[in-house]
């Protein structure tokens, strides 16, 4: 570890000196790429073997399946992505970075600016000589007439009017004949050359810029001049007269000639830089290489050193927590080290051995606590009385299947709903509520009340159908601690029909006894009286007397066929159930409900439409039984229609496939039940008719008990308005 840390040391002092030098020193780096092209394979040969050594241990151990070894790749693979992946995107982006990059300092358009840059400069420096020579040129023609003697003040104004810096006046030989300016401060003037001179006299005036080729630095910015010469004008023509010339000397600007000479710089460096470009790419590319090959290699370093670190205490909190999750609670090994994983072990021990202790203690209550709960919950599940636990607001805490069959309702599935939100429940949740209130208040004043107790009246059938009263005795008291409320309640719907059933038995069978006895003496001694009379009498007595012994023999035999029914209802025997063909029956008792039946038995003609279902099974049944009830729905049925504009009657047979049951359905197109009519309609005696007994029902309801048949009354409504009713019993699939 140390020796690589020292390879990643001064391989960085390496790297960061190139980078220093590389861009003003390429012919360094240049020199030296060989060498080092040749660490480069050196170093990425090394990584490699690092590589290979590294992934050869990892796989070793995993295939000894050494407990921790996938933590600990897990954990190398982590850190060296974490270094390698940013190492390849840095790398990836500067790749191309430098590549465009350098091909975008060596782009067209930068080499024409240059040029451009270096065409504007020449221009302006030409335009600033020719002004300069043209001014020259004019100022020359005003000593046309000065003698050399007298040059000397013109000079020294001309050299105002130029604004230049040094004036001098030459003759045709170049001998200085007077000047102005720096010039008169020198021991020996700089004279223009023959060449020079000859140019003048033929041009009449030329300029030259000098100064701006010396290397000296910032000198060219200072030393920068224009020089003009030109022709003086002889005034008349001779051959005896001296050619002069007048030599002006103008400085540059300073800032033109430092902007013309950095652009001249700069194209220079352009244009050797160009020659290099590859040399410079790679150099960069070079350069960047290495550092992927340096960070990879940290990556490295930093997975095995760091993995080996981590892996160690999270390895053996990994062993203590899988034994924990065993179930081992033994004492588990702890580091000694200072550091926080150090710590988390020895806190893993401490809590690893108080929770031996606590599970102990645990185990011990939760046996007792479970052997409690569990018979308490057999207790609740195998009680036929419905359980509700209330808080003091009246939501559901804990319910029994008890309670969710007597109620019929999902009461597990509102568990922390207030008892009088659930649908159907509103009525009974608020008089339970109002029940515990009232209790409480008692409490308050009598602290010897203990529990109340109440019947409470319950329809659980949906609008329209009939009633379906379920009778509950319910029972409230007050659970400590937590002031919870406890309901206990049964149903004893069935113990209150069985006696209500028994009481109007007893009704009718007292009733045919008391009723029928006197019946046949009235009616003999009727037909006695009549006999005796008969003859004796005239006219209008004798027409009073066989009217009036025909109503009372008429009146005497619907005493008896009332009787009769009593009797039947008191009596009926035990049904002997056997296999039955439904579809069969109903067609057989048909035949009685065609018009020569009807008029048979003296009734209006109500037709019967018959809508068989031909996959209908043998249904368990008793035929004389079920074929009453057949005649009762049907003759019911038909005086329902009674003054309804249409009349029509339908009995079907139905299979439910799903629950294996035979539906008889009969329905007619009356006005329907009234509402008082269908909470009471299975009762003796209850009936909308002005003739009936009211024992129709009552028959019928008796028989489907006999047939373990549900009857279900309710009637049919089209948007809402009622257009008849409909009577139902389910009878259950023979074999």
């Amino acid at each position: 570890m140390g020796v690589g840390a020292a390879i990643i040391v001064a391989i960085g002092i390496v790297l960061m000196f190139l980078l220093t030098q590389a861009t003003n020193n390429r012919e360094l780096y240049e020199q030296n790429y060989g060498r080092l092209f040749i660490v480069n394979v050196v170093v990425a040969a090394i990584l490699l073997a690092v590589l290979v050594w590294v992934c050869f241990r990892l796989a070793s151990r995993l295939r000894r399946k050494k407990f921790g070894s996938r933590l600990l790749v897990k954990l190398a693979a982590i850190f060296a992505l974490v270094g390698l992946i940013p190492g390849l995107l840095i790398y990836v982006v500067s790749y191309q970075f430098v590549s465009r990059s350098i091909e975008s300092w060596f782009d067209v358009k930068v080499e024409g600016a240059l040029d451009a840059g270096l065409s504007l400069g020449r221009t302006t420096f030409d335009t600033l000589t020719t002004d300069f020579s043209k001014q020259t040129r004019a100022a020359a023609s005003q000593l046309a007439e000065t003698p050399d003697a007298s040059a000397g003040l013109v000079l020294e104004r001309l050299r105002e009017q130029l604004s230049a810096t040094d004036v001098v006046l030459w003759n045709g030989s170049g001998q200085m004949i007077a000047s102005a300016g720096q010039s008169r401060y020198q021991l020996v003037a700089e004279r223009p050359s023959p060449q020079q001179l000859r140019n003048t006299r033929t041009q009449r005036a030329t300029a030259t810029i000098e100064g701006l080729d010396e290397p000296s630095t910032g000198g060219a910015a200072s030393q920068a001049r224009i020089r003009a010469l030109a022709l003086v004008p002889q005034p008349s023509i001779g051959l005896l007269a001296e050619t002069r010339y007048l030599q002006a000397t103008q400085p540059l600007p300073q800032g033109l000639v430092a902007n013309a000479v950095a652009v001249q710089e700069a194209n220079r460096e352009y244009q050797e830089r160009a020659l290099g470009r590859e040399g410079l790419r790679r150099m960069y590319i070079g350069t960047l290489t290495l550092s992927l090959f340096l960070a990879v290699f940290g990556a490295i370093l930093l997975a095995v050193i760091l993995g080996n670190q981590l892996a160690r205490p999270l390895l053996l909190l990994a062993a203590g927590v899988r034994e924990v999750a065993a179930g081992d609670l033994s004492p588990k090994p702890v580091l000694q080290g200072k550091d926080e994983l150090g710590g988390l072990t020895r806190s893993f021990a401490e809590m690893t051995q108080q929770l031996a202790d606590a599970r102990a203690a645990v185990e011990k209550s939760m046996d007792q606590v479970s052997a409690a709960r569990a018979n308490l919950q057999t207790i609740l599940d195998n009680l036929t009385a419905g359980v509700i636990v209330l808080d003091g607001e009246g939501r559901v805490q804990l319910t029994n299947p008890g309670a969710t069959r007597i109620l019929r309702a999902p009461l597990a599935a509102h568990e922390g709903d207030l008892l009088s939100s659930v649908d159907g429940l509103e009525t009974f949740g608020a008089a339970v509520q109002q029940q515990f209130d009232e209790f409480m208040n008692e409490r308050r004043q009598h602290s010897g009340v203990d529990h109340w107790q109440q019947s409470f009246e319950l329809n659980t059938a949906s609008p329209g159908s009939q009633a379906n009263i379920v009778t509950l005795v319910a029972r409230g008291a007050e659970m400590m601690p937590g002031r919870s409320r406890l309901l206990v309640f049964d149903d004893i719907s069935e113990i209150v029909s069985a006696q209500r059933a028994q009481a109007w038995g007893e009704v009718a069978r007292r009733l045919a006894h008391e009723i029928k006895n006197p019946l046949t003496p009235i009616q003999l001694s009727a037909e006695r009286l009549e006999m005796k009379l008969s003859g004796k009498l005239t006219g209008a007595d004798q027409a009073l007397l066989g009217k009036s012994v025909h109503t009372i023999v008429d009146q005497v035999d619907a005493m008896k066929r009332l009787v009769n029914e009593f009797r039947d209802y008191a009596r009926l025997p035990a049904a002997e159930l056997k296999a039955v063909d439904l579809n069969a029956l109903v067609t057989d008792v048909l035949h009685l409900y065609t018009r020569e039946g009807d008029a048979e038995r003296g009734a209006a003609h109500v037709p019967v439409v018959a809508e068989l279902d031909a996959a209908c099974p043998p249904i368990l049944g008793d035929p004389q039984q079920l074929r009453q009830v057949i005649h009762n729905l049907l003759q019911n049925a038909q005086d329902a229609t009674e003054g309804c504009e249409r009349r029509e009657v339908t009995i079907k047979t139905k299979l439910n496939a799903t629950s294996k049951r035979v539906r008889l359905l009969v329905q007619d197109t009356g006005p329907g039940f009234p509402p008082h009519i269908l909470k009471r309609a299975f009762e003796p005696y209850v009936t909308t008719k002005l003739k009936g007994t009211g024992l129709g029902l009552a028959v019928v309801k008796k028989i489907a008990d006999e047939h373990a048949a549900r009857v279900d009354l309710k009637n049919r409504e089209d948007g809402g308005v009622i257009v008849g009713a409909q009577v139902s019993l389910s009878f259950a699939v023979a074999g």
